[in-house]
């Protein structure tokens, strides 16, 4: 597969093509950012110097014109860019016939309606929008795999659905009840781009954006039931927590919850079941995800957690996932180690 990561600058983007640089299967032609970005023409490890020697390629500034002489020598191309961003560009490849794996927020939400509620732009693009696929990899492997345009999911909603799903899926929740779901993450959440709000000698332990934050109609939409949400930043640099918690239908037991994770994710070399409450430093630079759960059967009250790291399995392994599903290849191929095709 001949690629482009178009946004290559970011945390994401660089974490992006970390992955993709060891990945037998995928080639990087060309590596992109925005049209004025000041780092166009630089090269990769400049800009990230852990990979010099490793990834040297120069960073081209995006264009309509660069998309008219490139993009039909392409397989696919990531975006790792601004929601509207991709929104506006996705259209021009599927024309070309290139995959498109969108790593923004651009295609995650169903409804055209709620971008300008919830991400501050009109989505024009109803086409694309119509065809994109939701792309948590361990949930949507067929669909994923006859798919155009594949629709990342945010790295909350990530850790929140893998949590939620198994109950969901199972009718184990009781009807019409409240799921409340609580998110911490560190600051490169909010991206590279310096900020006040993000700098270490401001952030503490806050919650934000309640009742409004983006993630939370994501969340809703893929699981299929209204969740409250409560995202919360916290003073470190990269991994992220959701504590989910719900009430379970009456005669719901502590085994039939058990079941309900154990036959969703027997398969997965992704997401792991573990024997206590998930901890951050266990899934940081890594593409696992790890969940834990509780159950009260008096109360009929579930309480689970899931931890992962939100710039991989929330946003780039996850879309290496997604890119490997298209390949045939098994979801976890290059990012766990001792897998072959």
């Amino acid at each position: 597969m001949n690629v482009a990561v178009v946004g290559a600058s970011g945390y994401v983007g660089a974490e992006l093509v970390a992955l993709l640089i060891r990945h037998d299967k995928i080639n990087i032609d060309h590596l992109l950012v925005s049209e004025n970005s000041e780092s166009a023409g630089a090269e990769f490890s400049t800009l990230h110097p852990r990979y010099k020697g490793v990834c040297d390629k120069t960073l081209v500034a995006f264009s309509s014109q660069w998309v008219l002489e490139n993009a039909s020598s392409l397989d696919a191309v990531f975006f790792a860019t601004p929601h509207e961003f991709s929104a506006e560009w996705a259209q021009q490849f599927l024309n070309k016939g290139v995959k498109v794996i969108d790593l923004s927020g651009g295609f995650r939400l169903k409804t055209a309606a709620d971008y300008p509620h919830y991400y501050g732009f009109e989505h024009h693009d109803l086409s694309a929008l119509s065809q994109a696929v939701y792309g948590l990899a361990e949930w949507n492997e067929t669909l994923i795999s006859d798919s155009n345009i594949i629709a990342v999911p945010g790295c909350y909603p990530t850790a929140s659905l893998l949590a939620l799903k198994p109950i969901i899926e199972n009718d184990l929740q009781l009807t019409n009840s409240l799921i409340v779901v609580n998110g911490i993450s560190g600051v490169s959440g909010a991206g590279r781009k310096a900020s006040l709000a993000t700098s270490f000698n401001e952030v503490s332990l806050t919650p934000y954006n309640i009742l409004q934050h983006r993630h939370q109609p994501e969340i809703s939409q893929e699981a299929k039931a209204q969740v409250i949400f409560n995202p919360h930043l916290a003073p470190y640099k990269r991994g992220l927590l959701t504590t989910v918690t719900l009430s379970l239908k009456a005669g719901t037991s502590a085994k039939q919850v058990q079941e309900a994770y154990e036959q969703a994710y027997k398969d997965s070399a992704i997401v792991r079941l573990v024997d206590s409450w998930p901890k951050i430093d266990h899934v940081a630079y890594s593409p696992f995800a790890d969940i834990h759960w509780q159950v009260d059967e008096d109360k009929h009250v579930l309480v689970v957690s899931c931890a992962i790291d939100n710039l991989l399995k929330g946003a780039a392994s996850q879309s290496v996932q997604c890119a490997n599903i298209i390949l045939g290849l098994p979801n976890h191929y290059s990012l766990v180690p001792g897998v072959t095709a």
